[in-house]
């Protein structure tokens, strides 16, 4: 067994006790006490690489997007980061959905915001091959709730959401230490970071004015984790941004889980090599595997 194997094995057993199981791939010696979330999602030059699964990991037969039964699935087989999606029913209620409609994803027809919560509850969702699961919609609270001490999340809101009530939802479960908000614009941080400065959030910075209205709003590098784009950054911004502390995700879903599947799974480790801290991906178990975050 090697000494790198061992490091992984190690602080995985730490944090797992510590009931931050998603924290054993990002956190290092420096950190492993601390219950911020701002603090052990700081970069460092001996960091771990982390997985986001995108839309929940739902590309697997059997495991449709956006579900806690496709969650639980991954967490039960690496640490791992839950990018998943909220939407809004008639009745405002916040439930799992990417689309705007049911169509695709479940037995049921017609807008999300335009039917009820009572109307989800209904539904039974399908994978994405068509396969029709006895799995259904789940509401973002009893996400929250069940993600406490298993994964992080990283909710990305939907335009039809005010971002207000996330954060009174992520507020109500004390879910501030496992739950980083996504967002587009310096605008949509500064609202998130005026309603909780306490909430990490995922900002986008493709380049150094980017980052500069950021800081501009107000938000603070620890506050931030840095999504570069779906395609690579340069090595110059991979620098700046580790020189802040700020930890760097590269969305792989798309192009470049395609060329990881069609060159090999080592791809995923040449991203790493290349200064990308987290991979959100559609392949999930495939990259957890290269990056030896799975056995």
């Amino acid at each position: 067994m090697n000494r790198t194997y061992t490091k992984r094995v190690q602080l995985f057993g730490l944090l797992t006790l510590a009931g931050c199981l998603f924290l054993s791939s990002c956190a290092t010696r420096n950190n492993l006490r601390s219950t911020d979330l701002s603090v052990t999602l700081r970069y460092s030059p001996d960091r771990l690489p982390m997985i986001s699964a995108h839309r929940g990991g739902g590309m697997y037969t059997g495991y449709p997007e956006n579900c806690l039964e496709s969650f639980a699935y991954l967490a039960g087989q690496m640490s791992v980061i839950i990018e998943c999606d909220i939407a809004a029913t008639k009745d405002s209620a916040l439930v799992m959905m990417h689309d705007d409609t049911y169509d695709r994803t479940t037995n049921g027809t017609g807008k999300v915001n335009e039917q009820t919560l009572g109307y989800a509850k209904t539904l039974r969702l399908k994978d994405n091959q068509g396969n029709m699961t006895k799995y259904r919609i789940p509401t973002l609270e009893e996400t929250l709730q069940w993600g406490h001490g298993k994964v992080l999340f990283t909710p990305d809101v939907k335009r039809s959401v005010p971002y207000q009530r996330v954060v009174e939802a992520v507020q109500k479960a004390k879910a501030q230490n496992y739950v980083a908000i996504i967002t587009y614009s310096a605008t949509q941080a500064k609202l998130v970071h005026r309603l909780d400065s306490s909430v990490l959030i995922s900002v986008t910075i493709r380049s150094e004015d980017d980052y500069n209205r950021l800081r501009a709003g107000g938000i603070p590098d620890n506050k931030m984790i840095a999504f570069v784009g779906t395609g690579e950054a340069s090595s110059e911004l991979y620098r700046f941004l580790h020189e802040k502390k700020i930890l760097t995700i590269l969305g792989t879903m798309g192009n470049l889980d395609e060329m990881a599947e069609a060159r090999g799974e080592s791809t995923y480790q040449k991203f790493i090599d290349n200064g990308v801290d987290i991979l959100s991906t559609d392949r999930a178990l495939e990259a957890g595997r290269s990056l030896k975050i799975i056995k």
